[in-house]
């Protein structure tokens, strides 16, 4: 699933492309997770902004009389992509599209079907509850050390599980969790952590997702960025889909379990606890 390096990515390439464009028309797939695409017609794309996962494309409409505001809320899923066309090809996996007024068509496909089109009203998120209760960015000046350890502090459950809810803090997913986990020596299952590793590991948050966007995201796969191209970070991964492997810091062997669903790999060595 793209975490916020890929969607901040795609954010980067897709504002540029639209922005400042109006949307003649919408059209998407026949199921309601993408229906609501049709209800972006007629609005100016005025910018691409992020939360999370999550891209949020604020629309404005004006008239006579007034401005009318929506976002058009778009959540890529497992295999989401966007682009922006001249001619839609012919591709049994785009689920939505909207007709700009320059003649190029924004497109969203998606082979699995869990991603997710919303129009909602500014800051509306009560249709979408992973975006309603959101955490904090991990770049927010507002979220210190202090608030984190807080945050985590917070639950019992194991800190992989806390770090994915979203609820902590927003946009990360397996592959930069595992990562994080792996820079600041913790592991995955340990239900509380103090203050100081706490800010360790904040720290290397920042680091690996700072590190993730430089590097244009990371593609195993499906993810692409809007000009077509994949990322380049799958070749800068520590921990993350390396389970059988030596560790890069000690040379112990990789190890890979399941916590909370979720293929989780750590060092028997370097994060004991």
């Amino acid at each position: 699933m793209p975490e916020l390096p890929e969607v901040e990515s795609i954010r980067c390439q897709l504002e540029p492309l639209i922005a400042g464009k109006r949307i003649l028309n919408g059209d998407s797939f026949p199921s309601k997770k993408f229906l609501q695409a049709k209800l972006a017609s007629g609005f100016y794309v005025k910018n691409v902004n992020r939360r999370g996962k999550y891209l949020i494309l604020n629309l404005e409409n004006e008239s006579s009389r007034k401005i009318k505001s929506k976002e058009l809320i778009i959540h890529l899923g497992m295999t989401g992509s966007v682009s922006v066309v001249r001619e839609k090809p012919e591709d049994l996996y785009i689920r939505a599209q909207w007709q700009l007024n320059d003649g190029q068509i924004l497109l969203f496909r998606d082979i699995r079907r869990f991603g997710r089109i919303a129009v909602v009203n500014p800051g509306d998120y009560k249709s979408l509850p992973t975006l309603n209760n959101i955490g904090p960015e991990p770049f927010d000046p507002k979220l210190t050390a202090i608030s984190f350890y807080k945050s985590l502090s917070s639950s019992k459950s194991h800190i992989k599980t806390k770090l994915l809810s979203q609820r902590i803090i927003a946009g990360l997913g397996n592959i930069y969790v595992d990562e994080s986990l792996w820079r600041s020596h913790i592991n995955p299952v340990a239900r509380r952590i103090g203050k100081e590793r706490s800010e360790n590991l904040l720290i290397s948050i920042r680091k690996v997702l700072s590190e993730a966007i430089e590097n244009g995201g990371t593609t195993f796969r499906d993810y692409r960025t809007p000009d077509g191209l994949t990322g380049k970070n799958q070749h800068n991964l520590d921990c993350y889909g390396r389970a059988g492997k030596a560790c890069k810091k000690c040379s112990s062997i990789l190890k890979n379990r399941i916590i909370g669903q979720r293929s989780t790999t750590w060092c028997p060595q370097c994060q004991i606890s």
